[in-house]
C-alpha cells in the first residue's frame, strides 16, 4: 500500500461502514470497503445508545474487512448537533476556535460547557462600521453523546483521531469528483441513510447551507409495517418493490401499502424541499443547479424524480467512488455498483486526514 493511509468509521442507525484509502501520488486509492448491520436500537436517530452492541458490530467489522488500521475518523450528525451561519469578529482561526465559548452562547441552545465546538470558515467581510468580520459555520456537538459515540470506539479496540461532521465528509467526498464550473450556481447534496439525512448545499466546494434531518429510509420501511401489521424485514421488501409513485398524489395502485408509501414518502420529499427552500430564502443564497442524492435509502424508486418535481432541479445519483482509485478491495464491479451509494460518508471522512 502506497503512502499513507486513513480510515473513515461510519456509525450509522442501520449499520457501521468503513473505507480504508491510502494516499500517494495522484488520487487517493480505496483499499478496503466493509459493512455490518447493527442491533435495533444500538443506535437511535444516529446517537450511539447501546456502546457494547455498536463495538461488537465493528469488531466484527474489522475482522470481516481485513481491516489492519486501528486510528479512525468517525463522523457524527443527529438532534443533538447543530450547524449555524454566524458572523463573528475576525481573528485568526486558531485564536478563534480557543475563544468560541465565550462568542458563541445566544447562537446554539446548549450551554457551551456541554459541547463540543469548532467553525468553518466562508468568507471575510466588513461590516456596516467598518469591522473586519468573518462569516462561518458555527457547529455545536453535545460533548455526551461525542462521548458515547467515542466509547463505542474505544470499546471496539480503535482509536478516533478526529470527529467530523458527517455533511462536511459527504462534501468532501462528492466535491472529489467535480467541483469545478460551481462558482456561479450552488449545487444541493442529499445523503439519505435509514433515519437521518443529511443536506449540504455548497458553491464550488465551500459548503453554505447544511441541515440534518431526523428523517430517512427506515420512516418508510416503519410505516409500511404498522400499516400492513408485518415485521420490518417484510415491509422493507414490500418498500424495495413497489417504490415511491413518481408524482404525487398518486399511489401505486390498490396495494395496502401503496398509500402509506405515497404520504410518507411526500412528508420526507416535503422536508427536503423545504431546507433548500429556506436556504435559498437567505440574503446570500445563489441559486442550486441540482441535486446529487446518495445514502442506501436514496436508491428507493421514484424518489429521485419526486424530488425532481418538487424543486423543479435535476436529480443525479452520486458516486463517491468514481474519483477514487480502486485497489484490491476484494469486491467484484457488481458490489463496488451495490457500496456505491453507501461509501461517500466513509470515503469523505477518511479524505479529511488529507485535507
Amino acid at each position: 500500500m502506497a503512502g499513507r493511509a486513513a480510515v473513515g468509521l461510519d456509525i450509522g442507525t442501520s449499520g457501521v461502514r468503513a473505507a480504508e484509502l491510502s494516499f500517494g501520488k495522484g488520487p487517493a486509492s480505496l483499499e478496503r470497503f466493509g459493512q455490518v448491520a447493527l442491533p435495533l436500537g444500538a443506535v437511535r436517530d444516529g446517537e450511539v445508545v447501546d456502546a457494547d452492541a455498536v463495538a461488537a458490530a465493528v469488531r466484527q467489522l474489522w475482522s470481516q474487512g481485513k481491516f489492519t488500521n486501528k486510528k479512525v475518523v468517525v463522523g457524527v450528525a443527529n438532534q443533538r448537533v447543530i450547524v449555524r451561519q454566524v458572523d463573528l469578529p475576525w481573528l485568526p482561526l486558531d485564536e478563534l476556535r480557543k475563544s468560541l465559548e465565550f462568542q458563541v452562547q445566544d447562537f446554539i441552545p446548549m450551554p457551551v460547557d456541554q459541547a463540543i465546538l469548532d467553525v468553518h470558515p466562508l468568507e471575510e467581510f466588513t461590516n456596516e462600521s467598518g469591522g473586519r468580520m468573518l462569516r462561518v459555520l458555527l457547529v455545536a456537538a453535545a460533548r455526551d453523546m461525542v462521548n458515547s459515540m467515542l466509547e463505542a470506539v474505544s470499546k471496539a479496540g480503535l482509536e478516533a483521531t478526529m470527529v467530523d461532521l458527517t455533511p462536511f465528509a459527504l462534501l468532501r467526498a462528492m466535491v472529489q469528483q467535480d467541483h469545478l464550473g460551481l462558482s456561479g450556481s450552488a449545487e444541493a447534496l442529499v445523503e439519505v441513510g435509514s433515519s437521518v439525512t443529511n443536506i449540504v448545499v455548497h458553491q464550488g466546494g465551500v459548503p453554505r447551507f447544511v441541515r440534518i434531518l431526523l428523517m430517512g429510509g427506515a420512516h418508510l420501511t416503519d410505516s409500511v409495517a404498522e400499516r400492513m401489521g408485518v415485521p420490518a424485514e417484510q415491509a422493507e421488501m414490500v418498500k424495495q418493490q413497489m417504490g415511491m409513485p413518481a408524482q404525487p398524489g398518486m399511489p401505486l395502485g390498490d396495494h395496502p401499502a401503496a398509500r402509506v408509501l405515497e404520504s410518507t414518502g411526500a412528508s420526507f420529499v416535503d422536508e427536503v424541499r423545504g431546507s433548500l427552500d429556506y436556504y435559498l430564502a437567505a440574503q446570500q443564497s445563489v441559486p442550486i443547479s441540482r441535486i446529487v442524492v446518495t445514502g442506501g435509502g436514496g436508491r428507493l424508486n421514484g424518489l429521485a424524480q419526486r424530488l425532481s418535481t418538487a424543486t423543479r432541479l435535476p436529480v443525479e445519483y452520486g458516486n463517491a467512488l468514481a474519483s477514487l482509485h480502486l485497489g484490491k478491495t476484494g469486491l467484484s464491479p457488481e458490489q463496488l455498483n451495490h457500496v456505491a451509494p453507501l461509501a461517500a460518508v466513509p470515503v469523505g471522512l477518511a479524505l479529511g486526514v488529507a485535507s
